[in-house]
């Protein structure tokens, strides 16, 4: 059950990690150092490995947490569900749907921002930042959760277990 147990904080670490790498670093520094439709472009070409990154990291995690039985397993599995589905929807349905408009838009520099493909994108866009943040969150949510009680410890695992009885010869 060890091995389990480290293979779910694993995959939660990894996932967790890498969409907050990804997301508050990666990106933000191709935003700088390149022109915008080059960095979108470098952008767009990773978020598919991205999102596979999360979906297999995810399954990992759930079959663990499931596997191993522990304090707030319905709660970690729930939270692990929801990024899941977050992840999903994003990789099969926001940025197929971005990557369109993407297509279409000839120039981010050079179309106005007012443009019905532009706003369009945006909103999509909107969708997409707030799920991912949502699934960076969880993870979060999930690894407060590892800290307040690891699964597959038992109470007598944690130090939590009855104090000894005095016997006899100890008098």
């Amino acid at each position: 059950m060890k091995i389990l147990t480290f293979c779910y904080h694993l995959a939660v670490s990894c996932w967790l990690g890498g969409a907050t790498l990804f997301t508050f670093l990666l990106t933000p520094i191709l935003f700088r150092v390149y022109a915008r439709d080059l960095a979108g472009g470098i952008v767009g070409a990773l978020f598919p490995a991205y999102f596979r990154w999360g979906l297999v990291c995810g399954v990992v995690a759930l079959v663990c947490r499931l596997l191993v039985r522990g304090r707030f397993t319905l709660v970690a599995a729930c939270i692990l569900c929801l990024m899941l589905a977050l992840t999903t929807m994003q990789a099969t349905v926001l940025e197929p749907r971005a990557a369109a408009l993407k297509r279409d838009i000839p120039s981010f520099v050079t179309t106005p921002a007012e443009h019905p493909l532009r706003v369009q994108f945006r909103r999509l866009h909107a969708w997409s930042m707030a799920a991912n943040l949502a699934v960076i969150g969880g993870g979060a949510l999930l690894i407060l959760l590892s800290t307040l009680s690891p699964p597959g410890l038992e109470r007598r695992d944690r130090g939590l277990a009855r104090p000894l009885r005095r016997t006899t010869f100890l008098r």
